[in-house]
């Protein structure tokens, strides 16, 4: 018997005979990217509450705007149909509990006395997205992280600070790849200063948004923006958000660090390098 290369008679089935998919409840949980079936509105869920006697889910867009719809049945999640369900943070584990950046809480602990040794990052939303996944864990260790304003600044600013054993510091560089100008600043400030006292790591991005998770704002990938256009405008742009002044980049930006839970919902290429800072300035 030769095998039919091109698949089964389709006369050979009763076409009345259908494989029911089963419709599965799910946890309107911030962030989670549905769609309506009868509207055909996509959007993530930004949060459950009650209106009229009943529960509903709001959705946003991708443009900013939001509407609300009776949570149950009747959406779709990656091509299947789901019923929403009213989402319940998982209660405490019994067990220690964990930060943002997965590491063991320390329950009751004071921040430390700053040590002398520093985190520098490039930007505002560099820090900021440092400070929402590591922040307990850097209070704890006495790290304090600083505003570089660019990588063109760095050797000018460790002249000034004057890294030394017990005073090292740990730089966060944006697109640190071989043969960039970023990579050509590490290697020339690690030859000056020394290996013991100064660390520069960074990420392939080219700005540290594109470290958060794509999915987290309902993308596959984040979007290719052409040479030449701002990273920021072009990134709001093609998500269909507004992007005519900083203003608007600055809400955009916070819409995106506002869908950040946690380590796991960041690039390895990222985490893995704030984590070899930390240990850098820790370092006895």
């Amino acid at each position: 018997m030769t095998q039919d290369r091109y698949g089964t008679d389709v006369l050979s089935q009763d076409p009345h005979e259908r494989t029911r998919v089963r419709t599965q409840d799910i946890p309107a949980e911030p962030g989670l990217v549905v769609e309506d079936v009868q509207s055909g509105w996509v959007g993530a869920v930004v949060r459950v509450e009650k209106s009229g006697g009943q529960q509903v889910v709001v959705l946003e867009d991708r443009k900013g705007r939001t509407r609300t719809f009776p949570l149950g049945a009747g959406f779709w999640v990656d091509g299947k149909p789901v019923r929403l369900v009213p989402h319940r943070p998982a209660a405490a584990p019994q067990g220690r509990a964990r930060t943002a950046s997965g590491s063991l809480a320390v329950a009751d602990a004071r921040a430390r006395v700053a040590r002398g040794s520093r985190i520098w990052v490039e930007g505002r939303h560099d820090a900021e997205l440092v400070e929402k996944v590591w922040g307990d864990d850097l209070r704890i260790e006495g790290v304090v992280v600083e505003l570089l304003d660019g990588v063109d600044n760095l050797e000018e600013r460790l002249t000034e600070f004057g890294p030394e054993p017990g005073r090292r510091v740990g730089v966060l560089v944006d697109h640190l790849v071989s043969g960039s100008k970023e990579s050509r600043v590490a290697s020339e400030v690690v030859r000056r200063f020394g290996a013991d006292n100064v660390l520069v790591v960074g990420h392939p991005y080219v700005d540290v948004w594109q470290a958060v998770k794509p999915a987290r704002v309902g993308l596959q990938a984040w979007p290719h923006v052409p040479r030449g256009t701002d990273i920021k405008v072009g990134t709001l742009t093609a998500l269909g958000w507004p992007a005519s002044n900083q203003a608007d980049i600055a809400r955009g930006w916070k819409r995106i660090l506002g869908t950040v839970r946690d380590y796991r919902d960041l690039e390895p290429s990222l985490l893995g390098r704030v984590e070899e800072l930390v240990d850098f300035v820790t370092a006895p």
